[in-house]
């Protein structure tokens, strides 16, 4: 078998087999496959699709060219719930407590953040002392014991999605839904769990911008996944503006606690409750409207909290700052963004907010850069909310005055203030199961 064939093949709109999808991923993760030849075939995929069954191969190839975490040492429903990147996500912070506390075992590996978008890892250890770098015994063991463990990927997780996705980062083809359903499902096939409920972004925070599209991209996933012998559900949800009212990583942690207490953000709080309830649902086939009473109760009799101070403690972290969370890191500056007319926001761009954060060092350009876990943004109004002039519309935090000005200056250009309330977009689109 020659790659010099398979991109010719494809090149000319011709379905790949599963041996010479399979030969691709495995030799081009062995660096037997150059660079050149690997993009020409990404560009000739790109440009000429694949389908259902292709992309279920590849999935599956690239979910093989590392380790499969076998979760059979745990005992009980297994259960993951993977989002496709937002700005001030921080539901899985909630799911995961409000599912472990109700049995699910919660066996979770997550990312960290690059570009506008956050990562749940970076968030966890802006707590004192959290570890997000556990060993696979100690994993299991946790998870047995507490139904919870949340840490960061394992450096052998599908490896041919890494390298195969850092060269379409860099030749354009990024924007296919069978590469990138691809991408995200072979890491949650790699990572073991038996049921999976995806968050799927659509906004201007999101890569996909409309909910035509991302609704394309969760029924994709969703296939997959039920190929694979996964029980699937996906959410397609709004990112057009930020999901609850604080950006940045301690600041969003704040706002989980607020929301265990069953307090905070109306609309952060229902999203948590739907993610929730629809993990349960799958997992233990209940009813839905049973699955979200049993969640809510889980906020309402404090279930849920205990249960993310019992992860903090297992995992080295200080759960006093769960208690207490005006001791987890803050910054010694902050910049008050002011309305300057009268009238409605008219919309909040979630890229722009979240590009103003990473200025202030909440999140990275590149992997190489250093957080300030006390970063961020909180907004104080967001889209259809009336402002008067003067009224506070977000405060910025950073260390320094220089970070201030430069993420005032492109914070100042997310949101618009019309005459007219503008209608109000819904937080929720669809369930895909």
């Amino acid at each position: 078998m020659r790659i010099y064939d398979i991109i010719a093949k494809k090149r000319d709109g011709q379905k790949l087999t599963k041996e010479e999808i399979d030969f691709f991923v495995q030799e081009y993760t062995k660096d037997n496959i150059e660079d050149y030849q690997a993009s020409a075939l990404l560009m000739a995929t790109f440009i000429n699709g694949m389908d259902e069954e292709e992309t279920v191969n590849l999935t599956e190839s690239m979910a093989r060219s590392g380790d499969m975490l076998d979760l059979s040492p745990i005992d009980g429903i297994t259960a993951d719930k993977h989002s496709t990147g937002g700005v001030g996500d921080k539901t899985s912070l909630v799911v995961a407590p409000i599912c472990a506390s109700l049995g699910v075992k919660m066996a979770k590996m997550s990312g960290r953040g690059l570009g506008h978008t956050g990562g749940t890892i970076d968030k966890l250890e802006s707590i004192e002392g959290y570890n997000t770098s556990i060993d696979t015994d100690a994993f299991f063991k946790q998870v047995n014991e507490i139904g919870i463990a949340l840490i960061g990927q394992t450096g052998n997780l599908a490896p041919a999605d890494k390298k195969i996705y850092a060269l379409r980062d860099v030749t354009a083809t990024v924007g296919n839904i069978s590469l990138i359903a691809s991408s995200i499902m072979s890491k949650k096939i790699a990572a073991g769990a038996k049921n999976i409920v995806l968050d799927v972004k659509c906004g201007s925070g999101a890569f996909m911008k409309d909910e035509e599209s991302a609704t394309q991209l969760a029924e994709t996933m969703v296939k997959i996944g039920k190929k694979c012998g996964r029980n699937m559900a996906a959410v397609i949800t709004n990112m057009d503006i930020p999901l609850g009212a604080n950006v940045g990583n301690a600041l969003e942690i704040k706002e989980v606690v607020d929301i265990l207490n069953n307090k905070g953000d109306e609309q952060l709080r229902e999203l948590c409750l739907v993610l929730s309830a629809t993990i349960l649902s799958i997992s233990y086939n209940w009813n839905y409207k049973e699955a979200y009473k049993k969640a809510e109760n889980a906020l309402v009799d404090g279930s849920a909290l205990n249960k993310l101070k019992e992860l903090v403690s297992a995992q080295g972290g200080n759960a006093d700052m769960i208690d207490n969370p005006d001791l987890l890191p803050e910054c010694k500056k902050s910049l008050e963004i002011l309305a300057h007319e009268n009238g409605y926001i008219q919309s909040i761009d979630s890229k722009i907010v979240g590009d103003s954060a990473v200025l202030l060092g909440a999140g990275r350009e590149k992997k190489s850069d250093t957080i300030d876990y006390g970063a961020g943004i909180v907004l104080y109004k967001k889209t259809c909310d009336e402002v008067k002039i003067g009224d506070t519309i977000a405060i910025l935090y950073a260390e320094d005055d220089k970070r201030l000005k430069n993420a005032e200056k492109l914070f100042n250009t997310s949101f618009k203030i019309g005459k007219e309330k503008p209608e109000m977009k819904p937080l929720i689109y669809k369930t895909i199961m």
